[in-house]
């Protein structure tokens, strides 16, 4: 246990013995990998989480080889049942079916996973108990408590399973609480409007194509279930997740002019209407209920580090603008997250270790910033119905062009050398400003 933790939390509110070296809230894909991280650095990690494992989580299930490089980092065996492993991306739209192999890296695996996250996040958190951490379940943290004399987190409030409150205290606290994230907020920490958000929307069917070995992205939603072919606005997916279900679901983009008004609900039923039939995307295969969540993008809450506060995942809006991922980057920024905060609690003076955690929204923005930038741009872009019209004919029939773009959306490239591809994208990330 770091022997400086006390002495931390003594100076915002004397006499208060500390709970644990950092208090992580919430025990999704960000809060589970930094606290498993924290861990295994020796140090003493208590995780809040509000509802109790397993529990359902909106999700398309699709994990990219960013993710699947941190899920071994953890030491997660995904060679297990239940995984289902994909070789790429399946584009459709303008009349083409493109399948695009995950490109073959260094820095990268070549393939990519599906786990429904009814149990992915449980299976998370559950490493982290193993590296030491602790679980608090059905604890819901209300509110951060802030020190009186150094006006710094020193933990958290919370309500226990019995609804009684209950006052945690750490010298540090990470808010992997999601979108909302009321601890970022109770700090002052709000979204920025100009940022790019979408809506996820998505549900499962029982379906032959359950065991599809490639990720299925539709950049353009067709509604043939009138007299007329209607363009929906928004892109789909498919996902096989080996079950006897596949994952269908679609997003839409604050860019898109009809996103105030869209009924996403109604819009999924109406493409999956419009679907063969043989592929079992009905309403009498339909298993359970079509769900939503809100996809925080590009940065949309700063900065992720505050007064004793550091912000993962959805909290710190860490979803990539490019292709609304967000659990490769939840689980890379709780990483990086840990590593700071390790570093931190072990240097001897307060102003050395402030100084150190100043260093953590500095590593997000020189890792993302830039390429999030032209992730910003490229969600105009897609915004606008006649360039995705233009895109998807032009575009899609170059086998060349839809390579580079699923690194560029994808965000796979070798960081130093590679090809002329990622030379260009990482070019490209380091000119745009990261702002």
């Amino acid at each position: 246990m770091s022997d400086t933790r006390s002495d931390t939390v003594v100076t915002g509110r004397a006499g208060i013995e500390p709970d644990a070296d950092v208090i992580v809230v919430g025990a999704g894909p960000a809060g589970a990998t930094v606290a498993y991280h924290l861990a295994q650095s020796g140090l003493d990690v208590l995780v809040c989480e509000k509802t109790t494992f397993p529990r359902e989580k909106v999700c398309g299930d699709g994990l990219t080889p960013r993710a699947v490089k941190q899920l071994i980092a953890m030491g997660v065996d995904t060679t297990t049942e239940g995984w289902v492993r994909n070789h790429g991306l399946r584009i459709i739209g303008g009349g083409v079916r493109l399948e695009l192999p995950w490109p073959e890296l260094g820095e990268y695996p070549n393939f990519g996973l599906v786990r429904t996250r009814y149990d992915f996040d449980q299976i998370l958190v559950e490493r982290a108990q193993q590296a030491g951490a602790r679980l608090r379940e059905q604890t819901n943290v209300q509110q951060p408590i802030i020190g009186d004399r150094t006006n710094r987190v020193i933990g958290v409030r919370a309500r226990g399973a019995d609804g009684e409150p209950v006052d945690l205290h750490a010298p540090l606290v990470v808010a992997a609480d999601g979108n909302s994230s009321r601890l970022s907020v109770a700090l002052g920490i709000r979204k920025r409007e100009d940022r790019p958000m979408g809506v996820a929307v998505r549900t499962y069917f029982t379906s032959p194509r359950h065991t599809d070995d490639y990720l299925e992205s539709w950049l353009e939603l067709w509604d043939r279930s009138g007299d007329r072919d209607v363009l929906l606005p928004g892109y789909g997916w498919v996902f096989g997740v080996g079950d006897g279900t596949s994952n269908v679901g679609l997003g839409i983009l604050n860019s898109t002019s009809s996103f105030q008004s869209v009924d996403y609900r109604q819009l999924l039923r109406r493409w999956t209407a419009s679907m063969p039939e043989e592929w079992g995307f009905g309403e009498d295969n339909q298993v359970g209920p079509v769900r939503g969540s809100a996809l925080p993008m590009g940065f949309n809450r700063v900065p992720h580090y505050s007064r004793g506060l550091l912000l993962v995942g959805d909290a710190g809006g860490m979803v990539n603008p490019f292709n609304g991922e967000g659990i490769a980057y939840a689980m890379e920024a709780g990483h990086r997250a840990a590593e700071v905060i390790a570093q931190a609690l072990r240097r001897p003076t307060v102003q050395s270790r402030e100084r150190t955690l100043l260093s953590y929204p500095r590593i997000l923005q020189e890792t993302y910033g830039g390429y999030y930038t032209l992730g910003r741009y490229f969600v105009r872009l897609i915004g606008n119905p006649e360039f995705m019209k233009y895109a998807t004919k032009y575009g899609l029939p170059q086998p060349m062009l839809m390579r580079f773009t699923l690194k560029l959306l994808a965000n796979l490239t070798e960081p130093h050398g590679g090809d002329a591809m990622d030379r260009v994208i990482n070019g490209m990330s380091r000119l745009a400003p990261a702002a």
